[in-house]
Protein backbone atom coordinates (compact mmCIF):
# COMPACT_ATOMS: atom_id res chain seq x y z
CA UNK A 1 0.00 0.00 0.00
CA UNK A 2 1.16 3.36 -0.97
CA UNK A 3 2.25 5.64 1.99
CA UNK A 4 2.13 9.17 1.17
CA UNK A 5 5.29 10.79 2.96
CA UNK A 6 5.84 12.60 5.87
CA UNK A 7 4.76 16.55 5.11
CA UNK A 8 6.57 20.01 6.75
CA UNK A 9 3.32 20.05 8.59
CA UNK A 10 4.04 16.65 10.65
CA UNK A 11 7.43 17.38 11.33
CA UNK A 12 5.68 21.21 13.06
CA UNK A 13 6.14 23.69 10.28
CA UNK A 14 4.15 24.24 7.01
CA UNK A 15 6.14 24.60 3.33
CA UNK A 16 4.69 27.95 4.02
CA UNK A 17 6.59 28.51 7.09
CA UNK A 18 9.70 26.88 5.57
CA UNK A 19 10.22 29.33 3.01
CA UNK A 20 9.55 32.30 5.16
CA UNK A 21 12.14 31.14 7.78
CA UNK A 22 14.55 30.81 4.62
CA UNK A 23 13.68 34.08 3.61
CA UNK A 24 14.49 35.77 6.99
CA UNK A 25 18.07 33.94 7.21
CA UNK A 26 18.87 34.88 3.58
CA UNK A 27 17.67 38.36 4.22
CA UNK A 28 19.95 38.32 7.80
CA UNK A 29 22.79 37.16 5.56
CA UNK A 30 22.58 40.33 2.91
CA UNK A 31 21.74 42.40 5.99
CA UNK A 32 25.23 41.09 7.91
CA UNK A 33 27.30 41.52 5.06
CA UNK A 34 26.06 45.24 3.89
CA UNK A 35 25.47 46.56 7.49
CA UNK A 36 27.71 44.37 9.78
CA UNK A 37 27.07 42.99 12.77
CA UNK A 38 26.55 46.31 14.76
CA UNK A 39 23.60 47.26 12.69
CA UNK A 40 21.58 44.30 11.95
CA UNK A 41 18.92 44.41 13.59
CA UNK A 42 15.20 43.24 13.23
CA UNK A 43 14.25 46.27 11.88
CA UNK A 44 17.09 46.25 8.99
CA UNK A 45 15.95 42.39 8.32
CA UNK A 46 12.94 43.35 7.59
CA UNK A 47 13.67 46.20 5.33
CA UNK A 48 15.46 43.28 3.20
CA UNK A 49 13.21 40.51 3.43
CA UNK A 50 10.19 43.28 2.57
CA UNK A 51 8.42 42.23 5.89
CA UNK A 52 5.56 44.16 7.26
CA UNK A 53 6.49 43.63 11.00
CA UNK A 54 9.39 42.26 12.78
CA UNK A 55 6.81 40.22 14.24
CA UNK A 56 7.17 38.28 11.78
CA UNK A 57 11.02 37.46 12.43
CA UNK A 58 9.84 36.91 16.34
CA UNK A 59 6.95 34.44 15.14
CA UNK A 60 9.88 31.76 13.61
CA UNK A 61 13.33 32.77 15.75
CA UNK A 62 12.55 33.38 19.31
CA UNK A 63 15.47 36.08 19.70
CA UNK A 64 18.46 37.32 17.54
CA UNK A 65 20.74 34.48 19.04
CA UNK A 66 18.19 31.37 17.27
CA UNK A 67 18.27 33.59 14.47
CA UNK A 68 22.24 33.68 14.39
CA UNK A 69 22.37 30.11 15.01
CA UNK A 70 20.03 29.15 11.75
CA UNK A 71 21.84 31.77 9.67
CA UNK A 72 25.82 30.19 10.67
CA UNK A 73 24.14 26.87 10.48
CA UNK A 74 23.33 27.33 6.92
CA UNK A 75 26.58 29.15 6.08
CA UNK A 76 28.39 26.86 7.51
CA UNK A 77 26.45 23.52 5.41
CA UNK A 78 26.89 25.41 2.03
CA UNK A 79 30.54 25.90 2.51
CA UNK A 80 31.01 22.74 4.08
CA UNK A 81 29.08 21.06 0.78
CA UNK A 82 31.25 22.97 -1.55
CA UNK A 83 34.77 22.40 0.34
CA UNK A 84 33.49 18.34 0.84
CA UNK A 85 32.63 18.14 -2.87
CA UNK A 86 36.26 19.38 -4.03
CA UNK A 87 37.95 17.73 -1.33
CA UNK A 88 36.55 14.19 -1.79
CA UNK A 89 38.13 14.23 -5.26
CA UNK A 90 41.90 14.23 -4.21
CA UNK A 91 43.66 11.29 -3.21
CA UNK A 92 46.53 12.47 -1.74
CA UNK A 93 46.52 14.77 1.38
CA UNK A 94 48.37 17.85 -0.25
CA UNK A 95 45.63 17.38 -2.99
CA UNK A 96 43.13 17.65 -0.04
CA UNK A 97 44.71 21.02 1.32
CA UNK A 98 45.13 22.31 -1.84
CA UNK A 99 41.20 21.39 -2.34
CA UNK A 100 40.32 22.74 1.13
CA UNK A 101 42.19 26.09 0.25
CA UNK A 102 40.77 26.74 -2.80
CA UNK A 103 37.61 25.79 -1.97
CA UNK A 104 37.53 29.16 0.25
CA UNK A 105 38.11 31.18 -2.32
CA UNK A 106 35.70 29.57 -4.35
CA UNK A 107 33.10 30.16 -1.55
CA UNK A 108 34.13 33.59 -1.37
CA UNK A 109 33.59 34.04 -5.04
CA UNK A 110 30.20 32.67 -5.29
CA UNK A 111 28.83 33.89 -2.17
CA UNK A 112 30.54 37.04 -1.10
CA UNK A 113 27.61 37.38 1.25
CA UNK A 114 27.58 34.46 2.84
CA UNK A 115 31.38 34.73 3.64
CA UNK A 116 31.26 38.37 4.86
CA UNK A 117 28.01 37.40 7.30
CA UNK A 118 30.01 35.05 8.93
CA UNK A 119 33.32 36.85 9.19
CA UNK A 120 30.50 39.47 11.09
CA UNK A 121 29.43 36.53 12.78
CA UNK A 122 32.99 35.73 14.22
CA UNK A 123 33.46 39.27 14.96
CA UNK A 124 30.24 39.42 16.93
CA UNK A 125 30.80 36.10 18.94
CA UNK A 126 34.57 37.62 19.65
CA UNK A 127 33.73 41.32 21.13
CA UNK A 128 30.34 39.94 22.74
CA UNK A 129 30.71 36.17 24.10
CA UNK A 130 28.12 34.84 25.82
CA UNK A 131 26.36 31.89 26.82
CA UNK A 132 23.33 32.29 24.62
CA UNK A 133 25.88 32.46 21.57
CA UNK A 134 28.54 29.71 22.71
CA UNK A 135 27.27 27.20 19.66
CA UNK A 136 27.33 30.34 17.55
CA UNK A 137 31.29 31.11 18.36
CA UNK A 138 31.77 27.46 17.83
CA UNK A 139 30.74 27.35 14.92
CA UNK A 140 31.76 30.09 13.12
CA UNK A 141 35.10 29.88 14.32
CA UNK A 142 35.51 26.35 14.45
CA UNK A 143 38.50 24.78 11.98
CA UNK A 144 37.60 20.96 12.71
CA UNK A 145 37.63 19.57 9.81
CA UNK A 146 40.91 21.06 8.68
CA UNK A 147 42.90 19.64 11.85
CA UNK A 148 41.20 16.39 10.92
CA UNK A 149 42.48 16.45 7.04
CA UNK A 150 46.05 17.95 8.62
CA UNK A 151 46.09 14.84 11.22
CA UNK A 152 45.07 12.03 8.44
CA UNK A 153 47.99 13.73 6.67
CA UNK A 154 50.42 12.96 9.36
CA UNK A 155 49.47 9.80 9.96
CA UNK A 156 49.47 9.10 5.96
CA UNK A 157 53.27 10.15 6.39
CA UNK A 158 52.66 13.00 3.52
CA UNK A 159 52.60 15.97 6.52
CA UNK A 160 55.30 16.54 9.03
CA UNK A 161 53.72 18.88 11.91
CA UNK A 162 54.39 19.34 15.18
CA UNK A 163 50.78 21.10 16.35
CA UNK A 164 48.28 20.37 13.55
CA UNK A 165 45.15 22.33 15.61
CA UNK A 166 47.90 25.32 15.34
CA UNK A 167 48.92 25.33 12.12
CA UNK A 168 44.38 25.29 11.12
CA UNK A 169 44.27 28.37 13.23
CA UNK A 170 46.93 29.86 11.61
CA UNK A 171 45.42 28.46 7.74
CA UNK A 172 42.01 29.58 8.52
CA UNK A 173 42.98 33.02 9.89
CA UNK A 174 45.22 33.60 6.87
CA UNK A 175 42.32 32.87 4.71
CA UNK A 176 40.02 35.58 6.68
CA UNK A 177 42.70 38.24 6.18
CA UNK A 178 43.59 37.88 3.03
CA UNK A 179 40.00 37.81 2.03
CA UNK A 180 39.40 40.64 3.92
CA UNK A 181 42.42 42.59 3.20
CA UNK A 182 41.39 41.53 -0.66
CA UNK A 183 37.63 43.25 -0.20
CA UNK A 184 39.21 46.61 1.09
CA UNK A 185 42.22 47.30 -1.43
CA UNK A 186 41.65 44.67 -3.82
CA UNK A 187 45.18 43.65 -3.48
CA UNK A 188 45.09 40.94 -6.62
CA UNK A 189 42.51 38.02 -8.17
CA UNK A 190 41.35 35.83 -5.77
CA UNK A 191 42.56 33.10 -7.53
CA UNK A 192 46.49 34.59 -7.24
CA UNK A 193 45.61 34.64 -3.60
CA UNK A 194 44.52 31.06 -3.29
CA UNK A 195 47.87 30.04 -5.11
CA UNK A 196 50.23 31.66 -2.97
CA UNK A 197 48.67 30.75 0.21
CA UNK A 198 48.58 26.75 -0.89
CA UNK A 199 52.47 27.22 -1.76
CA UNK A 200 53.09 28.57 1.56
CA UNK A 201 50.93 25.53 3.28
CA UNK A 202 52.11 23.12 1.50
CA UNK A 203 55.77 23.72 2.59
CA UNK A 204 55.06 24.19 5.95
CA UNK A 205 52.97 20.87 6.34
CA UNK A 206 54.67 18.37 4.03
CA UNK A 207 57.30 16.20 4.97
CA UNK A 208 60.20 15.96 3.89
Amino acid sequence: MYRKPPSSQEHGRTFTQEARRAQIVEATIETLAEMGHTKTSFTAICKHANLSSTGLISYHFVGKPQLLREVTRTIVARAGTLRTSRVVRETTYRGKLVAYIASYFDFVDRYPAHARALVEIAALVRERPSAELDDVARSALSVESLVTLLEEGCRAGEFRIADPPVLALTVQGALDNVVRHHELFAVAELDHLARELTEIFTRCALSP
